[in-house]
């Protein structure tokens, strides 16, 4: 089936209150989806964001994001006043996000609508934490905890609440009991108001594509409580990090940090926290985009302390068969493997053995220096093409960046030497829409022909990320023709729900 979306962060959304959260302007999003046609919405990962506001980053990985809490839906059930949250300072800028203000704001916000809650005598909620008891408690004890050693990470605790030892675990609970009953209702209200904002999504015939990292954070509730899943010494301090070789983008590569796995142990436990981790993601989502899906296959292992990624190495990972006993426990499942960059032969094996989608970017296919498997005529309909993700530059910034060859090949490929200047990005939409490709996702701001402005992440840099969201009218019916126009040209239209 021929199909097509939008890639659009939550905290993107023109929501009041200084971040894109589960507000009206996301369903009004949702209906413009609707009306255009377009079969799947997708977003980064929903975890809560650590420092740095990476939602690769997050404190855990079955957690959401308090940030994306509607807070004019707290209003109407009586936990927040209009005026106290009119009087808090979320920045002056609707077209940007400062974290710094909302770090300072939300949580004393969420924190009164917790003190006017009873949430204690909510079925609801009592039904929530019977259901989610294998990560929640850990999760809002860890986050307790951490407040109370003002924010550090777990590593620089007291010792005995550090290695979880069963005397200081029981203290702490009781000392922090409503600390941590906060942290759950934070959680009860993000899964309440995210599953309203899918249900109504798939009701109107939109799927949501959600993202989960390969890895998890090192200042994680996941690494704290359960130090066997990851390659940690006897004091719970890794002996190898994350991170990519050097190469032409990055002379002594790329250290990310986050703890490596330690596979031999999943093996032995049929890899069943992974099996959880993706059993809850379909449960957000309704199709999964897994990042850095060579990692499976190989992946790159930093000595803990280094200052660089050179003096790293290769390590095999789990291969297919950590996919097959997902398969085995969980069925078929809709997964999209995000095998982008380098790609030796056995990571295009370990791809076509799940049979999950690998990710083609038009923005890869115009080096005028060489052939390139990411133009258009060169893919497989197992394939997810976009015009680039939240890593790489708009089309518009990009098509400026490029040199005058590779300018002129892209031309010269797309016979668009009479496009207007200001319709350019257009010509690139319309490639990855007239593709192969069973499935073509497209960024917002490509559709709205925005440059180097709007661009949401730029790797191995700290600061300035995760920062656009869309005007309020950025949506608009001229918009939606043009997407829908499209759509029907290149035969993606979605079912009849469209028409609703």
């Amino acid at each position: 089936m021929r199909a097509s979306g939008i890639l659009l962060p939550i905290s993107s959304l023109p929501s009041n209150y200084g971040i894109g959260c589960f507000s009206k302007e996301a369903y009004a999003f949702v209906d413009g989806l609707n009306k255009a046609h377009q079969h799947f919405w997708q977003i980064l990962p929903l975890g809560q964001t650590s420092f740095g506001d990476s939602p690769y980053q997050s404190f855990s990985t079955f957690a959401g994001n308090p940030y994306f809490i509607d807070l004019e839906k707290l209003i109407e059930e009586g936990l927040l006043t209009k005026e106290e949250c009119d009087e808090c300072d979320f920045g002056d800028d609707d077209s940007c996000i400062d974290y710094g203000k909302i770090y300072e704001e939300r949580y004393d916000l969420l924190w009164s609508a917790f003190q006017n809650s009873d949430i204690e005598q909510n079925e609801e909620f009592l039904k929530f934490q019977k259901e989610n008891e294998d990560w929640l408690p850990d999760y809002a004890l860890y986050m307790a905890v951490k407040d109370s050693f003002d924010g550090v990470m777990w590593t620089d605790w007291e010792e005995d609440i550090r290695l979880r030892k069963e005397e200081a675990l029981e203290l702490y609970k009781k000392e922090l009991a409503e600390d941590i009953l906060f942290y759950e209702f934070i959680q009860y209200e993000f899964i309440k108001q995210w599953m309203e904002l899918k249900t109504y999504a798939n009701s109107k015939g939109v799927k949501i594509i959600g993202d989960i990292p390969i890895y998890v954070a090192f200042d994680s509730a996941d690494c704290w409580a359960d130090t066997d899943l990851f390659q940690f010494n006897e004091k719970n301090i890794p002996t190898a990090v994350a991170g990519c070789p050097p190469d032409a983008f990055a002379a002594t590569g790329q250290l990310w940090g986050n703890p490596l796995y330690d596979w031999e142990y999943h093996k032995k436990t049929g890899y069943k926290w992974w099996i959880r981790r993706v059993e809850y993601s379909f449960k957000l989502y309704d199709m999964v985009r897994i990042d850095h899906f060579r990692g499976f296959d190989e992946y790159y292992s930093i000595p803990f302390g280094d200052k660089t990624a050179e003096n790293g190495h290769w390590e095999k990972g789990p291969g297919i068969e950590l996919f097959n006993a997902i398969e085995n426990r969980l069925g078929s499942l809709d997964i999209i493997a995000e095998d982008l960059g380098y790609l030796t032969d056995t990571v295009e094996k370990l791809v076509k053995d799940t049979g999950y989608p690998g990710m083609k970017l038009i923005q890869f296919a115009f080096d005028s220096r060489e052939k390139s498997n990411y133009l258009p005529h060169t893919y497989d309909k197992n394939t997810v093409v976009y015009t680039g993700t939240h890593d790489n530059d708009t089309v518009i910034g990009w098509y400026d960046s490029i040199s005058e060859s590779d300018r002129e090949y892209a031309l010269k490929y797309m016979n668009n030497y009479d496009t207007p200047e200001d319709e350019i990005h257009l010509d690139f939409i319309r490639a990855a829409m007239a593709s192969v490709s069973d499935t073509a996702i497209i960024p917002f701001q490509d559709w709205l022909g925005l440059g180097s402005e709007a661009r949401i992440n730029v790797p191995s840099t700290v600061g300035g990320n995760w920062t656009w969201r869309m005007e309020a009218d950025d949506f608009s019916d001229d918009v939606i023709d043009a997407i829908l126009d499209m759509t029907r040209v290149y035969e993606r239209e979605c079912n009849e729900k469209c028409n609703d």
